[in-house]
């Protein structure tokens, strides 16, 4: 059995609020949207956000990676669209700013 992967689901309050957020932040259309459930395809990652009636406590266990031509650049446009940076980091040929999106949920940006 091949398992290929497909999409990652964010579980949020309001699923269409939060997915109309991510593909403003991507530059994309929401693909579909089924009420509770609302999925934006920024190609070749596939975002699904589905609403939930708890909240999330505690820190993301997992957590996507985002790259930009100009890190520093896309970091002050998710800023301006209502992300949050957490911090900026470094190793050896890599810098990562750790953001959130508008519901905390954890998110990096490398360049």
């Amino acid at each position: 059995m091949e398992l290929t992967p497909h999409m990652i689901t964010i579980d949020c309050a309001d699923a269409g609020r939060l997915a109309a957020w991510w593909a403003d932040a991507l530059g994309v259309e929401i693909a579909q949207d089924f009420g509770e459930f609302v999925m934006v395809a920024a190609e070749p990652l596939v975002l699904g956000f589905q609403q939930v009636p708890e909240p999330r406590v505690g820190k993301n266990r997992l957590h996507i990676d985002f790259s930009a031509p100009d890190r520093v650049t896309a970091v002050e446009r998710l800023v301006g669209l209502g992300a949050t940076v957490v911090g900026d980091r470094s190793a050896p040929g890599l810098h990562w700013t750790t953001m959130q999106d508008p519901d905390g949920n954890e998110f990096c940006v490398s360049g």
